[in-house]
């Protein structure tokens, strides 16, 4: 896998690169600023961009912003942020704008080097990675309520899901059988009107309806 990393400080940007490498993940390009970052991918194609929110020169929305032109140059280019912050305007605009290959992590919230690994190998393969954090705060923006026809257990299931939970991590979380969390899924698959689509990954898009953003 092929990464380019958008992060201003420096010895965070070595770290991390160096736990790639651990991993057998080559950094192609290691950036501080947005702009660098579009250069880069334009240049590398990566199989996913790793972007930090706050980057020069005013250290407020930067990375998120270049991120979002990137998947504009690149379509479907996969994202993973990893911010100390939640920026909920550009948030809400990376995570609706494709339906596939997106993810939004806290830093401080990373705490086991195998799940963050796994996290980046997921965007990489168009699946979800959302912080509950992040979730929650995202819900709390919202306005509209497009998940009020699904049960309880139904939410629990999906807000896992946003996480980019599998069926039998679903299962473990919950401590019900994979067979429920199937059953489950398929229910909030139907209430959410996702028809089985070759052109859609309908978990996803059951994940940003859930964050209202589909």
């Amino acid at each position: 896998m092929r990464v380019v990393m958008a992060e201003d400080s420096v010895l965070l940007r070595v770290g991390v690169q160096r736990l790639l490498a651990d991993e057998g993940i080559e950094t192609v390009a290691a950036v501080e600023d947005g702009d660098a970052l579009l250069a880069a991918v334009r240049e590398h194609r990566p199989d996913l961009a790793l972007v930090d929110v706050r980057m020069p020169p005013t250290f407020t929305d930067e990375g998120l912003r270049a991120a979002i032109e990137a998947r504009k140059r690149v379509p479907g280019l996969p994202v993973l942020v990893l911010s100390q912050y939640v920026e909920e305007r550009y948030a809400v605009e990376l995570l609706a704008g494709g339906a596939s290959g997106v993810g939004y992590l806290l830093k401080e919230r990373v705490a086991d080097v195998a799940e963050f690994v796994d996290s980046l190998r997921r965007v990489a393969a168009g699946g979800t990675s959302i912080d509950h954090e992040v979730v929650t705060q995202l819900m709390a923006r919202s306005r509209r309520k497009p998940v009020d026809s699904l049960t309880q257990r139904e939410r629990e299931v999906l807000g896992l899901m946003a996480q980019g939970m599998s069926n039998g991590a679903i299962g473990a979380a919950l401590v019900v059988s994979d067979g429920a969390v199937e059953k489950h899924v398929g229910n909030i698959f139907a209430k959410l009107g996702l028809e089985p689509s070759s052109s859609e990954h309908r978990r996803v898009r059951a994940v940003l309806t859930y964050l209202d953003l589909a």
